[in-house]
């Protein structure tokens, strides 16, 4: 009798399920749609409706993350249980994502061990033979990567459920308290929930977050460190490319229309200093010829990583159409400017990774997704904030251009940096108890 009511209570609503099934054919279009070829559709179709990869290992640790900043953030734990010689499987829910984890992982030492699939969509049926054709020993959703069925069927399969580097801005409660037959059940089913912070924590047990078993551990961002391989490649590339002298911004993780709008604004500056060069990241890769175009119209010398091209003496600017390669162009950078957050709505993307590799880093006024860490480094002067284009680029040659001003920052960030970390053991030290 028992068994049964827990298993009614989590049940997913009735609605949700019709919902899932009259939008699939419109997410199969979507799939065809951003697919390069007929065989990247047909890929994907595999993984998100089955049957399925082959499975490598049998009882992995399963980690789901959505893109590429919550694969980045759980890096460090994955490496972590990789190097402890545990399969793991990770799943994604973008291109971008599995993408980033692929070339993070699956090369030695841990091909063996490492496997990246797509999340299949949350239909029942769907995940329940998932979970029973891989046999995970435990599901860590990373951040706020919470789907009703996964969760359910996770617990009806005695799969232990935990959400790690758990967050959630103002705005996403607001969003989930629209549906609490929905969320509720979802949140009680996890056995356990780790926060970044109190204020996380407390919206989380308002939403329904069984409090005894959710505690707040801080986030694993912080205990991020750029892998070696990248530091040396921006080393090779600097005097590859004669690079030494040359002073360079690099604008990542941008938005529409962010490239536009700081380029623009740039442009004054790379005329007047041609020892300026400026590395476009967009965050998207269908974005790439977009970011191309916009240097393009404004007439700048520009150069594209996805040709082979090199930085030039007379580069301007450098469109990094790449995947997995963030890393290297931070550690070629004097001042970062951290996009996703001059766009509206914005939200804004990881500020640490800039700063691990102790680059000066600018962000724009909408950093929601990461408010908690963000105030934290604006309260000791540790970043700067841009309330417009022009303000960020204004920033960012001040700090190319003030020693002083650059290394202050700096100094201030690295403190809260040194602060922060341990994250890392706390997640392994409850992790490890389901192991």
């Amino acid at each position: 009798m028992t068994i049964r009511i827990r298993a009614f209570y989590l049940a997913t609503p009735f609605w949700y399920n019709a919902a899932l099934s009259i939008i699939k054919p419109l997410y199969r279009s979507r799939i065809k749609k951003r697919a390069d070829n007929d065989a990247q559709y047909q890929q994907e179709c595999l993984e998100r409706f089955g049957p399925f990869q082959p499975v490598k290992n049998l009882h992995a640790i399963w980690f789901h993350v959505v893109s590429v900043g919550e694969t980045n953030a759980a890096q460090p734990l994955i490496e972590h249980y990789l190097k402890q010689g545990h399969p793991v499987l990770v799943t994604n829910t973008t291109k971008t994502g599995q993408a980033r984890a692929k070339s993070l992982f699956l090369k030695a030492p841990y091909e063996a061990l490492f496997q990246a699939v797509y999340l299949p969509a949350d239909q029942k049926y769907l995940v329940k033979h998932f979970i029973e054709k891989y046999q995970p020993k435990l599901l860590a959703l990373v951040e706020t990567e919470l789907w009703p069925n996964l969760i359910d069927q996770a617990k009806q399969l005695h799969v232990p459920c935990l959400l790690i580097n758990a967050r959630l801005s103002e705005k996403s409660a607001k969003g989930y308290a629209k549906v609490p037959s929905l969320t509720r059940p979802m949140l009680q089913g996890l056995d356990q929930l780790l926060a970044q912070d109190h204020a996380a924590l407390e919206r989380f047990i308002a939403l329904g977050a069984k409090a005894e078993s959710s505690q707040v551990v801080g986030s694993i961002k912080f205990d991020i460190h750029a892998p070696q391989h990248a530091v040396e490649q921006a080393t090779q590339l600097k005097a590859d490319w004669s690079l030494v002298g040359r002073k360079i911004v690099t604008i990542a993780s941008t938005h529409a229309p962010e490239e536009q709008t700081l380029l623009t604004a740039l442009k004054p500056y790379l005329q007047r200093h041609p020892e300026l060069l400026c590395i476009v990241v967009p965050r998207h890769p269908e974005r790439f010829d977009e970011g191309f175009a916009v240097a393009q119209t404004l007439e700048l010398r520009t150069q594209r990583r996805s040709l082979g091209q090199a930085i030039l003496s007379d580069t301007q600017v450098y469109l990094a159409d790449s995947m997995g390669e963030l890393w290297q162009w931070l550690a070629l950078s004097q001042a970062c400017f951290v996009g996703g957050s001059l766009n509206e709505p914005g939200g804004g993307h990881n500020i640490l990774e800039p700063i691990a590799l102790q680059v000066p880093t600018v962000l724009g006024k909408n950093y929601f997704n990461f408010q908690t860490i963000v105030d934290e480094f604006v309260a000791v002067n540790a970043v700067l904030v841009a309330q417009d284009a022009d303000q960020a680029i204004q920033q960012l040659t001040e700090l190319l251009e003030n020693e002083q001003q650059a290394q202050a920052l700096n100094t201030a960030a690295q403190r809260i940096m040194q602060k922060n970390t341990g994250s890392l053991a706390k997640h392994i030290a409850v992790i490890d108890q389901y192991l």
